[in-house]
């Protein structure tokens, strides 16, 4: 029951080549710098993990976390709702070059997707995207005299969040809106591996308080002092750094 993991680099460790994985955020909100990061250190250091496809809000801002990934030519196809936000030169340049694929869904439908493969449906309907080039080969359907577009669950292999408080059970707190994707990608995930800032003992989080249930989360890896996208951004840093 104790899911403690010793190190990021151990908590990134399983995850292969081909692998789909969610990762948290809203922009920097909540996103598992640390973790990113971590995978990266490891495709550098072995090659692997690659062709992965990733499910986030965004496609990552100037050239640390999602970007970085993406930058280190680790992604294949990603599935989001703002593939252009404050700095997207790197998933843009990629994309434009053909060397990287998109899926582009309206940011409630992502969320619901995300939420109804957690919950374990299958489909669902919406009349976002109804009539647009998102709707083409998508069944259709009419109630009470307007169209609705079905839409596919979103499920993962592995999911990677940032929590505020873990315990060693899993159990989860979030800072303010880092809650975001983050909960919702944690029961849509075979495995959860979070990023908390604090790792209590078990009860050192009132269970009324609990917002992710720790039968959700497979890992947590402490990391006291995380870093925050935009901090990164406005500092100009690379990940890994690069010469001036």
């Amino acid at each position: 029951m104790d899911k403690r993991i010793a190190s990021l680099a151990e908590a990134v460790a399983d995850i292969p080549d081909g692998a789909t994985v969610m990762i948290g955020g809203f922009g920097g909100s909540g996103a598992p710098i640390e973790l990113i990061h971590a995978l990266i250190d490891r495709f550098l250091a072995t090659g692997s993990p690659k062709n992965l496809t990733v499910i986030n809000n965004n496609a990552g801002n100037g050239h640390v976390g999602i970007a970085a990934l993406i930058e280190q030519g680790m992604v294949a196809k990603m599935i989001c709702s703002f593939p252009r936000s404050a700095d997207p030169r790197v998933f843009t340049e990629l994309y434009l070059a053909g060397k990287i694929e998109l899926e582009l869904v309206p940011q409630g439908t992502l969320a619901e997707r995300i939420r109804a493969g957690g919950a374990g449906i299958p489909a669902f309907y919406t009349p976002t995207s109804y009539g647009t080039d998102l709707a083409k080969g998508k069944p259709v359907a009419e109630f009470e005299g307007r169209a609705y577009v079905q839409e596919r669950w979103l499920k993962a292999d592995f999911a990677l969040i940032k929590a505020e408080l873990g315990d060693h059970y899993g159990n989860l707190t979030y800072r303010m809106a880092a809650r975001n994707f983050n909960p919702l990608m944690a029961s849509a995930a075979a495995r959860t591996i979070v990023q908390v800032s604090r790792a209590v003992e078990p009860g050192g989080i009132d269970p009324e308080q609990v917002i992710t249930p720790g039968i959700f989360v497979q890992g947590i890896v402490e990391v006291p002092n995380p870093q925050q996208e935009e901090v990164l951004n406005r500092a100009n840093a690379y990940y890994p750094e690069v010469s001036a």
